[in-house]
């Protein structure tokens, strides 16, 4: 007697893509609440990024994969953190300057500014790529080199950002769940540096 073979029901190709939308937001969700310790925010990212690649790739994986992911990556992350929190007191010290109307305080401010902001897409381009056991000093030395040799993907990350900022200026809450569609461009540019 012979066995017939009944193939699984496939998902359309607009609810896979739904699917992976609706998991950047619920991402986004867990990314907000792990990023309440302050320092914690490279670790959020770091595991909401490779929550979101597992399931690209079809794999199982939920919150407490989410939260295992988490502490392995605040290891070393809190210090990555700390250090993000500095450069950040740095610019707005940098911009107080530019306010005040101190010589060359508008270069100087542009200039921190700018940094900043290259700062934050290495440190995405980072969490996009980050496993458990890699040093974040090399993750985060190898993304500054491809956020300078990669600056179309690097603006897409910039363009996040922008999203996030503009979802927290019209609605507040709405940029919590966008978190994870920050992490979706970070993971979705190094996917296509690597492809190159």
């Amino acid at each position: 007697m012979a066995r017939t073979r009944v193939k699984a029901p496939r998902e359309s190709v607009f609810g896979e893509r739904f699917a992976v939308f609706a998991e950047c937001l619920l991402t986004g969700v867990w990314i907000a609440v792990a990023c309440l310790g302050v320092v914690t925010y490279p670790a959020a990212f770091a595991a909401g990024a490779r929550h979101l690649r597992r399931r690209t790739r079809h794999e199982d994986g939920g919150w407490r994969e989410f939260g295992s992911d988490f502490r392995a990556a605040l290891r070393g992350g809190w210090a990555v953190g700390l250090a993000g929190w500095a450069a950040g007191a740095a610019v707005w010290v940098d911009v107080q300057a530019a306010r005040a109307g101190l010589p060359g305080g508008p270069l100087v401010g542009a200039v921190g500014l700018f940094a900043l902001i290259g700062l934050a897409v290495a440190l995405l381009r980072a969490a996009a790529v980050w496993t458990p056991g890699v040093s974040w000093r090399a993750l985060l030395a190898a993304a500054g080199r491809r956020t300078v040799l990669d600056p179309a993907g690097s603006f897409l990350v910039v363009g996040g950002l922008g999203v996030v900022a503009l979802s927290a200026l019209f609605i507040a809450p709405l940029a919590v769940p966008v978190l994870g569609a920050v992490a979706a461009a970070a993971v979705a540019v190094e996917e296509r540096h690597r492809h190159r």
